[in-house]
């Protein structure tokens, strides 16, 4: 992908002087100003984010001056309100990565470069550019029947338990919960069948912080520009041949990188959410009860999942425009915010009563929101991959259990998504 750069000069967003808004009387002991930026990389964070989250807003409040890989300076937005904030305002907070200050600090093999090299996909459009390409997505996924999906992610889930329900055992991280997102994305998309593993595996690698995620994001992408190729030629009704459609002025580079985004978006979560929402209902007794004892439905299941254990915990970023006020932060023009989905969701401000549940409450921010927000219909239609997958599965398995104690599972450490690296299972076995 091009990686345009465009370096402004600004105050280090890390700094006290950048934090607070330029110089002034000295900061008494414990005011944030004294504090050091906080590092969003590195064992200690990935072993405990939700701790690591606590200590920053108490040295920092709702926005915490962080350092990246290779240190890196940026902003993490903290808090639900400012969250939505720049949800909201994205003529100040735009995707457009050409607007980033630090361009000159970045190492050219930066880990998290996939993430932020600017590109000619929808992710870094803004304006009137932005909302028609965004419309065309939404138009073309409106045009995907729901209870033809349902059916498609019905097969899909029997044909792959069929693989395992005869062994009495599996690992539904490896067995089941990717099998059936990529599926189903493919069917959406028009992709054969022989293409969707390596094209799953290759968008999730590409959006993990390891060195492998440059090489998988080219891979990605050479797929699914064969992909459009033949589209061009043979259209069908996919997805991909009508986004064509509604786009026809858009070079195959254009069609390729946003096609990778809707792709990126929704076969990782989807299959992190599913992971995410079974390992919760085989630990929590409020799901594991049986049905005559009541047992919550998989649909509260999910939306906590999306609350508690959303399967995006960060996301990288918005680049400021103009200089601003943001939780009380002076935020240069040019700054890098790192949206911390998974904190705003724990937000203390949000939740003055530790105990109240979620139920009823789809105020989370799984979804993003604003311009740059999911598109219309896909949230609905990620919903239906899950919740089909574990309805499935737990219909055609009644008895799932745990192979191991819960705090034995372990999960990926990845900054940017929450996900189990295997969920081993066990149950009686059944013929095919």
């Amino acid at each position: 992908m091009t990686n345009l750069h465009d370096p402004q000069d600004s105050q280090d967003p890390t700094g006290a002087e950048g934090a607070s808004g330029g110089p002034g009387p000295a900061a008494p002991p414990g005011c944030p100003a004294h504090a050091g930026p906080a590092l969003l990389h590195g064992e200690r964070y990935l072993r405990n984010p939700a701790e690591s989250h606590e200590q920053m807003r108490r040295d920092h409040g709702q926005v915490a001056p962080i350092l990246l890989e290779a240190d890196v300076p940026a902003w993490l937005v903290l808090g639900y309100r400012e969250m939505r904030q720049v949800l909201a305002d994205a003529q100040t907070y735009s995707r457009d990565s050409r607007h980033w200050n630090r361009w000159d600090e970045v190492p050219p093999d930066w880990q998290l470069m996939p993430w932020v090299a600017y590109g000619p996909m929808i992710l870094f459009t803004e304006g009137e550019e932005h909302r028609r390409r965004s419309e065309a997505i939404s138009e073309a996924l409106a045009a995907v029947d729901p209870f033809e999906l349902r059916r498609h992610c019905e097969r899909f889930a029997d044909e792959t338990i069929d693989k395992f329900i005869g062994k009495g055992q599996a690992d539904l991280v490896l067995d089941y919960v990717f099998a059936v997102p990529a599926l189903a994305m493919g069917t959406i998309f028009g992709m054969p069948e022989e293409r969707l593993q390596p094209l799953a595996e290759a968008v999730t690698v590409s959006l993990m912080t390891t060195d492998e995620a440059m090489a998988a994001q080219q891979r990605a992408a050479a797929l699914v520009q064969q992909l459009v190729t033949e589209k061009r030629t043979t259209p069908g009704p996919d997805v991909t041949s009508r986004y064509l459609q509604n786009c026809p002025g858009l070079t195959d580079e254009q069609l390729v990188g946003d096609l990778m985004v809707m792709m990126a978006a929704a076969m990782p979560a989807a299959s992190y959410w599913i992971g995410n929402t079974v390992r919760l209902m085989l630990t929590d007794d409020r799901f594991t009860l049986t049905l005559a004892g009541n047992r919550r439905s998989v649909g509260e299941a999910m939306n906590e999942v999306l609350w508690a254990d959303a399967p995006i915990r960060n996301n990288i970023g918005r680049f400021a425009t103009r200089d601003a006020t943001l939780g009380g932060r002076h935020v240069r023009a040019g700054d890098l915010l790192v949206l911390g989905i998974a904190a705003a969701n724990a937000d203390p401000a949000l939740w003055p009563d530790p105990q109240a549940g979620y139920a009823g409450n789809n105020a989370h921010l799984a979804f993003g929101g604003g311009e740059y927000g999911c598109p219309a219909g896909a949230p609905e239609l990620g919903t239906i991959m899950a919740e089909t997958a574990i309805e499935v599965l737990l219909d055609r398995i009644p008895d799932l259990e745990l192979a191991v104690e819960p705090d034995e599972l372990e999960w990926l450490a990845s900054l940017w998504y929450r996900c189990l690296s295997s969920l081993p299972v066990v149950f009686t076995p059944a013929p095919v």
